[in-house]
């Protein structure tokens, strides 16, 4: 029996790969460090042009820069992204990210600093940009079924508040609009200590479990017993998390697991930056606990909303995505109401109903994917943070 879900839709953008966008950005993607300088000349020159500076790209290997290029190639071949231009100092590594973001069918192009030099680049990148710009101002929303969203979650500056409202808030929407047929993500490996035993019951099938459960206990001894000094406890939980009233990782871990809901089970583990392969359903990334790298990495997988529960307030944006902000504390509705979104602080009042806030968040979705900015975009949060195994070479 169809429910009040089922017939809901968006005004979006469909992709050449049938995806849909809810966002129509150029973005001038930099494959090095030393070729952010390049990319921004560009986004300078052509208005509509989005540039995404970074950190890294040269002298990685192995795992590494594995990830590196599935997370470039990712960022560009995000369904909100209507064309790419990338600009890496040689041909060779430019070349391969131009490739995986061509696959999806969308207009790239790449250009080499190396022999060429910055003024070259800049001129035929910002030409070539300029074209990008005029084909996507040209592009318009069409009705699509709010179905085919790929969301994604991660929470961030947790208090008792995020495990109490704000992140079941999110559980009750992936409740209803999971069997709908969206695609979900969530993720944060450390911050499932504690309550890993719970995670892993909420796979689909054993085996799926206990690939869950080897993917943690990799995380745990490979990272974090790997490199801890005594404890955890200026990282998880946080300084911040302690303040607001969580005093143990296990507290944290169950808020956490609060986001999935009370009847959705994942259907698969990805990899960071991995984009799903088995279905619309829910997915557990394998991802950092930081609030850029994770929307980072979980972007690139493909997500074209994200969610994000708080308790004492978090400002994080993406480039890409649009952050919608839940919150349930009212000190962070009352001293940081320019960054939520979705106010669900009436569910400690008792003046709203868990049911009510799920269906409050579903209408901001639809109202972001429509086109509404979102407090982060709004007030210019960009933050684009990409994840790093080990140092370089």
């Amino acid at each position: 029996m169809a429910s009040k879900y089922s017939n809901l839709t968006v005004r979006a953008y469909r992709r050449e790969n049938g995806r849909i966008g809810v966002r129509n950005h150029v973005v001038i993607l930099p494959l090095d460090d030393i070729s952010n300088a390049a990319c921004e000349a560009v986004a300078h020159n052509i208005k509509g042009t989005l540039a995404i500076p970074h950190a890294y790209g040269r002298l990685q290997f192995g795992e590494d820069l594995d990830l590196h290029f599935r997370t470039l190639i990712g960022t560009g071949a995000n369904p909100n992204v209507a064309a790419c231009v990338v600009i890496g100092i040689e041909p060779g590594w430019t070349q391969r990210v131009v490739d995986g973001i061509a696959a999806t069918g969308k207009p790239v192009s790449g250009f080499a600093i190396e022999q060429n030099g910055d003024l070259k680049t800049i001129m035929d990148a910002s030409r070539r940009a300029k074209d990008y710009v005029h084909r996507a101002s040209e592009l318009q929303r069409e009705d699509c079924a709010l179905s085919e969203l790929w969301i994604s979650t991660k929470c961030g500056e947790s208090d008792t508040t995020t495990g109490l409202g704000s992140c079941p808030t999110v559980g009750n929407m992936y409740d209803k609009l999971l069997p709908e047929g969206i695609t979900g993500f969530f993720g944060e490996t450390s911050e499932i200590t504690g309550a890993e035993h719970i995670c892993r019951r909420r796979a689909i099938s054993e085996e799926v479990g206990a690939r869950w459960y080897a993917m943690w206990k990799a995380y745990q001894d490979q990272v974090i017993f790997a490199h801890q000094t005594d404890d955890l406890s200026d990282s998880q939980p946080t300084k911040g998390n302690i303040e607001g009233g969580l005093t143990t990782i296990e507290e944290k871990a169950l808020g956490n697991l609060e986001k999935i809901g009370r009847r959705s089970q994942f259907i698969d583990i990805l990899g960071p930056a991995e984009v799903p392969r088995s279905g619309r359903g829910l997915y557990f990334m394998d991802s950092s606990s930081a609030a850029a790298e994770c929307v980072t990495l979980m972007a690139a997988g493909g997500a074209v909303i994200h969610t994000f529960p708080t308790g004492q307030g978090n400002v994080v944006g993406n480039p890409i995505v649009p952050v919608i902000k839940i919150t349930a504390n009212p000190r962070t509705v009352r001293t940081m109401s320019e960054h939520v979104d979705v106010d669900v602080s009436g569910i400690l009042r008792r003046e709203m109903t868990i049911d009510e806030a799920g269906d409050a968040l579903i209408d901001m979705i639809r109202r972001t994917a429509n086109g509404r900015n979102t407090a982060a975009e709004a007030l210019g949060h960009r933050e684009f943070s990409l994840t790093k195994l080990y140092r370089s070479a």
